[in-house]
């Protein structure tokens, strides 16, 4: 009895921790890095001070690109297909005048075919000839609000535009969150200086310092990964069995970067896609520095002989040789 209750405790252990944490665990297919602490041992007289700082950004403005294929018989066949389709949708689009819209011309080009030359007493020679013109364009659309990309698909659809390329982001605010970053950072490596003089008892108000810092940025268009979550059944099948595989279904999902390993974050509570800015300040700290300067500076100074000097006048003057230890 005792083993049947641990059985179905063990299972219902393992169903309920694979709802919470989804379906990329499913076959072990994300790997996590090591979430342990390395600290490597420091040199001798010298410590190394980290501060890293993550901000989470909400985008301000978006800008959506669709790519457009039109192909025709001739070069007034494709621009007119192509101008139908775009500004049909385009005039629609308009109505919102908070949208921007631009309209990116890519490509155009003549697109060919083989024709086969029937020739009596030899093999068939194929010559390539123009069949008609491929004329590629893009439509950027930029808008405030991100449910408004629903809206944009929609009536692009209607006029066979479906190829979304990507979606961009952008914040007004970053020369702020970067300042923001900085000054917090600053304020947390004063506060590991001050712990660490502490934990020394020593000042390093005298000491050697080398400092670096700098930024990275993240978009959400960087920060998308796929899976496959399925379970295929084991059979014990011969050689000669035929075996048809079943298309899986590839789920994408946005991964943002964890702030496990970070001194604070701004923002830390996120629902959507956003633009991710990691600041890091290291100083170095080399205390033998201090302890040469320290010593060079208490030397003492001591008289080692005496001597007097009698001029030819008479008079008489004391001469000390002075040497340092």
């Amino acid at each position: 009895m005792k083993n049947i209750l641990l059985t179905a405790s063990v299972l219902f252990f393992n169903f309920s921790f694979s709802q919470v944490s989804g379906n990329i665990n499913y076959r072990n297919q994300v790997q996590y890095s090591d979430v342990n602490i390395s600290i490597a041992t420091p040199a001798a007289n010298e410590n190394l001070i980290s501060v890293k700082g993550l901000a989470n950004v909400k985008a301000e403005h978006y800008v959506a690109i669709f790519s457009v294929t039109q192909t025709g018989g001739s070069a007034e066949e494709v621009n007119q297909l192509m101008d139908q389709r775009i500004y049909s949708a385009l005039d629609r689009i308009r109505l919102n005048k908070s949208i921007g819209i631009y309209v990116d011309m890519i490509s155009f080009v003549p697109v060919y075919q083989y024709l086969a030359e029937k020739k009596t007493f030899s093999k068939k020679t194929y010559n390539e000839v123009p069949a008609g013109f491929e004329l590629k364009k893009n439509i950027h659309l930029k808008f405030t609000d991100p449910s408004q990309l629903n809206d944009f698909i929609s009536v692009l659809s209607k006029n066979e535009i479906y190829d979304l390329v990507r979606v961009d982001y952008f914040a007004g605010s970053m020369e702020n969150i970067r300042k923001e970053l900085m000054n917090r950072a600053r304020l947390a490596l004063q506060e590991k200086i001050k712990n660490l003089e502490s934990l020394l008892g020593e000042s390093f108000a005298a000491a050697g310092k080398s400092i670096s810092d700098g930024y990275r940025t993240s978009l959400p268009t960087e920060m998308y990964k796929s899976y496959e979550a399925y379970n295929s059944s084991s059979l014990a099948l011969n050689k000669f069995t035929n075996v048809t595989q079943a298309s899986k279904s590839i789920t994408s999902y946005y991964q943002p970067i964890l702030d496990k390993e970070f001194d604070f974050v701004i923002n830390p509570v996120i629902h959507e896609p956003v633009i991710q800015v990691m600041y890091e300040i290291k100083l170095t700290v080399n205390r033998e520095k201090e302890k040469t300067r320290e010593a060079a500076a208490v030397q003492p100074v001591k008289e080692t002989n005496r001597y007097i000097l009698v001029t030819p006048n008479g008079e008489i003057k004391d001469l000390s040789l002075l040497t340092k230890p």
